[in-house]
């Protein structure tokens, strides 16, 4: 057990300019054997060089990368072990399923027994049995990108690398896919590390999250982790539905903060209720009034406006339904201040809760 939570890949300190764009700005991080990695960050922040570096894609300007403890900067890509999945399925068009799948194995000059034997077993993994016969123009987008992963672990590469695997897939396909990832590599084992700019992807299928920004690591966790504990202000705001809030002294049950500040407030933070219902913290509850109301399918999404500030938060399918125009009760549990110029990050909680405040009755 103690073997698989060695550092299976590791970049320490790597440096890539582009120009005048630093890319990768001393880039360090591991990746224990087994795990599913989601590079996270927003267009531009550098996560697809680190994968191009990795694949042997890309040189670092400077930095050392190994994999199963060998460094690779001077391996040339071919002779890595990575298996590689692009976002547009890079099949080969006038090639069957079975021959895109079989493609690496005849480069490895593998007989035609352990071919067949191979390609038939992946094509059985990934659900495609009865298509190997097909054209990828014969295939759906999700079917396209199945083949993609075959193709990609025929070789049994040590090392799978995945480049916004589901950007070319329609939302619902896309959200099958993620569950199918995960079971994937559960049962295949392989180290796999994959960019997305989609953070729901990251935090559905991930076992933990490296952010991205500016060419350097944010912050690195697990899912709740990056989440739930953000460490600087650009993970405060960048996770979830934030808004920002420069008046948070006003609000009740903070009027004690730090001023100066900006407070960062995402939707689970604030519970609305109708102007009826039973309100454990009257003392600490706003009034706000409803300016907007958009329905999310599991829910409503509410635009308040109290204190002159709009706030948004989520109210959830079987309750009574909230209507634009209506005067609610709002309670904030909490904010996290963050502060850029010290880049740090603090967890207020509302008084009431900390003091436990009760109704009298």
């Amino acid at each position: 057990m103690q073997d698989n939570k060695k550092a299976y890949v590791e970049l320490k300190h790597i440096n890539k300019t582009f120009n005048d764009y630093k890319a990768s700005d001393d880039v360090s991080f591991s990746v224990e054997k087994g795990k599913l990695i989601g590079l996270l960050g927003p267009s531009g922040s550098g996560k697809t060089t680190i994968l191009r570096i990795l694949a042997g894609l890309e040189n670092a300007d400077s930095g050392e990368i190994y994999i199963d403890g060998k460094q690779v900067n001077n391996i040339p890509a071919s002779k890595r072990e990575i298996g590689f999945v692009f976002q547009n399925y890079a099949l080969f068009r006038y090639k069957t399923v079975y021959d895109n799948i079989a493609f690496g194995l005849k480069i490895q000059k593998k007989s035609r027994a352990e071919i067949k034997e191979r390609v038939y077993e992946l094509i059985e993994l990934v659900g495609l049995r009865g298509f190997e016969k097909r054209y990828p123009t014969q295939l759906s987008g999700g079917q396209r990108q199945r083949v993609a992963f075959a193709r990609a672990l025929a070789t049994q590469p040590h090392l799978l690398l995945l480049d916004e695997p589901f950007a070319a897939i329609d939302a619902k396909v896309r959200k099958e896919l993620r569950s199918w990832l995960r079971e994937l590599i559960n049962r295949v084992g392989i180290t796999s590390i994959f960019v997305t700019h989609d953070q729901d992807e990251a935090i559905e299928v991930a076992d933990q999250i490296i952010v991205t920004n500016k060419g350097r690591i944010e912050q690195v966790g697990t899912p709740v982790e990056v989440y739930g504990n953000p460490k600087t202000p650009f993970m405060a705001q960048f996770l979830g539905e934030p808004v920002l809030i420069k008046d948070y002294v006003s609000f009740n049950g903070f009027h004690s903060a730090s001023d100066g500040k900006t407070a960062v407030i995402r939707p689970e933070f604030i519970t609305v209720r109708k102007k009826n219902e039973f309100n454990p913290y009257p003392v600490t509850t706003e009034e706000g009034v409803v300016e907007g109301v958009s329905f999310r399918g599991n829910g409503l999404e509410l635009r308040i406006r109290v204190h002159n500030e709009i706030v948004i938060a989520n109210r959830p399918i079987g309750q009574e339904l909230i209507e634009e125009g209506e005067s609610v009760n709002l309670f904030l549990h909490k904010i996290y201040l963050v502060d850029d110029d010290k880049d740090e990050v603090d967890v207020v909680v509302n008084e009431a809760v900390r003091n436990n405040e009760s109704v009298v009755i």
